[in-house]
């Protein structure tokens, strides 16, 4: 059954974004270990179940982060942003967690938000950025 858009688009959220990664094990193991993510789905499929649809978030978090083998390139290259109340706060404590690659230190630009940068195991870039404020 279809129906007619009433607006532009009937997109509302973005609600995955995709990693390449070499080996989802590992990456599963440095998202919920190392940076504190939430396991949210780990599925076979296809028609023998060999693939699998991997999913991690942070705590609370809508949008999901699928990490999937390379489809058709390699492993690596893609970046997210997440937000943090407490930039400075959560960089202390992945440098406390330690075996992650990341900033030496919190960085501001005009116009920018306070952010650091972590690098997954295969390249992958997540900027750390502080929150808006409320309001």
């Amino acid at each position: 059954m279809s129906s007619t858009p009433t607006g532009p688009t009937t997109l509302r959220s973005i609600g995955v974004m995709m990693f390449a990664v070499s080996d989802q094990d590992a990456a599963i193991a440095f998202y919920t270990e190392k940076l504190g993510f939430e396991l949210h789905g780990d599925t076979p499929f296809g028609e023998d179940g060999s693939m699998r649809w991997v999913e991690v978030a942070p705590p609370g978090s809508v949008a999901r982060l699928a990490l999937n083998p390379p489809m058709g390139g390699k492993a690596g290259g893609s970046g997210i942003g997440v937000e943090t109340p407490d930039v400075l706060a959560e960089h202390a404590r992945l440098s406390a967690v330690g075996g992650i690659d990341l900033d030496p230190e919190p960085q501001a630009a005009p116009g920018a938000p306070l952010l650091f940068m972590v690098r997954d195991p295969d390249g992958n870039h997540i900027a750390v950025v502080e929150a808006p404020p409320a309001g």
